[in-house]
C-alpha cells in the first residue's frame, strides 16, 4: 500500500484555488493528485509519470473524483515540451514527490528491493531498455565505484564495485539478493550491524538506470518558468543529493546579492522574481513518522512567483 508523504503539507502549501492549473510532476499512485483534484473543481490537472502499472491505476482513481485531468505518460524532464504542445504555457502550482513509490518497492518483480528476490530490474519505465542488470555487468570498476560514491556516498565505494566485478567473473549477477549478498561481504562487520549497506547502493544503481538527478536540476528550472505570478512548486526529496539540488536551486531563483540584501530600497535589478516560501524545509510529524516509516528522510521545500514581468 502506497502513503502519500507530508500529503495535506504539500498540497496545502500550492495554495490553490478552484480553477487553478495544476502539475503534478510525479503521478505515482496518485495521492497528491487526488488531493489535488478534489480541491480544483474548475480547474484542471495535468499528470505526468513512466510508470504503465501507476498510470493505469491512477486514472481509475482519479476518475472518481473528477474528469478535468490529463495523464501524460513521459518523464518530468519533458514537462514543459508537454505542456506546451497542449497550449499550456502558465500554470498555478506544480509538485513534485521524487523517489521510488511504496508500491514499487513492493513489487517483488520490479527489482527495486534488497530484501526480496528478483531479476535485477529498476526501471521506472517498464518499457525502457536499459535497466539495472546493465549497470552491475557491464559498467567497468571505475564506473561502479564513480556512481557509489556520486549517488550512494558511502567510502567503501571502491571495495563494492571491485567485488561486483570480481564475482562476475565466474557468472554475470542476475537478481537483487545476489547483489545485496556481494555488497554486504564488501564492507565490515561493524558497519552492516548498524544498517543493511544494500540500501544505498540500490539507491545508487537505480538513480544511474532512471537517470534521475541528471534531470532534476533543468526540470526544476522548467517548472519555475511555467509558473504564473502567485504561483508556486513544492517538491519533496528523499536524500541529501535530491535536496541539496533543489535548495541550491531555490536560493539562486530568491536570494538577492549579499551587496544590496540590507539595503531599505533594493534596485530593480537586484530584484528575485521568486521567494522562498518556507525559510526551512518541511519534515513529516511525528505522527506520520510512527505510521509510515518510509518518511523518515523526507524534506519539502516552496517557492513562489512574486513577479511575472521579467522572464527567467
Amino acid at each position: 500500500m502506497h502513503i502519500s508523504v507530508l500529503l495535506k503539507e504539500s498540497v496545502d502549501s500550492l495554495n490553490l484555488q478552484e480553477d487553478s492549473v495544476v502539475v503534478d510532476a510525479t503521478l505515482g499512485y496518485a495521492g497528491h493528485s487526488s488531493e489535488i483534484l478534489k480541491r480544483i473543481t474548475r480547474g484542471c490537472l495535468f499528470a505526468f509519470d513512466q510508470d504503465r502499472d501507476a498510470i493505469a491505476y491512477s486514472k481509475q482513481k482519479l476518475q472518481e473524483i473528477g474528469t478535468n485531468f490529463e495523464i501524460i505518460k513521459s518523464n518530468f524532464s519533458a514537462m514543459k515540451e508537454e505542456l506546451n504542445k497542449r497550449g499550456i504555457y502558465e500554470v498555478d502550482a506544480i509538485l513534485f514527490d521524487l523517489g521510488v513509490s511504496s508500491v514499487q518497492l513492493d513489487q517483488k518483480d520490479r527489482g527495486f528491493s534488497y530484501h526480496q528476490d528478483a531479476k535485477l530490474d529498476m526501471r521506472m519505465d517498464q518499457e525502457a531498455t536499459f535497466c539495472a542488470y546493465d549497470v552491475v555487468n557491464n559498467y567497468t570498476e571505475e564506473q561502479l565505484s564513480t556512481i557509489f560514491y556520486k549517488y550512494a556516498e558511502t567510502k567503501y565505494a571502491r571495495s563494492i564495485a571491485h567485488n561486483i566485478v570480481k564475482s562476475r567473473e565466474n557468472k554475470n549477477i542476475e537478481t537483487t539478493l545476489e547483489l545485496a549478498e556481494i555488497i554486504k561481504n564488501s564492507v565490515p562487520e561493524s558497519v552492516r550491524r548498524k544498517k543493511h549497506p544494500a540500501k544505498v547502493i540500490f539507491q545508487a544503481i537505480r538513480i544511474e538506470v532512471n537517470h534521475e538527478l541528471d534531470v532534476l536540476e533543468q526540470s526544476l528550472k522548467d517548472a519555475l518558468s511555467l509558473l504564473s505570478e502567485g504561483g508556486r512548486v513544492a517538491v519533496i526529496t528523499f536524500h541529501s543529493l535530491e535536496d541539496r539540488i533543489v535548495k541550491r536551486v531555490f536560493k539562486e531563483y530568491s536570494e538577492v546579492d549579499k551587496m544590496v540584501r540590507g539595503l531599505p530600497d533594493i534596485p530593480p535589478e537586484y530584484k528575485k522574481d521568486y521567494r522562498l516560501v518556507f525559510h526551512k524545509a518541511i519534515c513529516p510529524s511525528q505522527d506520520e513518522l510512527e505510521r509510515n516509516h518510509r518518511s523518515h528522510s523526507a524534506k519539502l521545500r516552496v517557492i513562489e512567483r512574486i513577479n511575472k514581468e521579467r522572464e527567467t
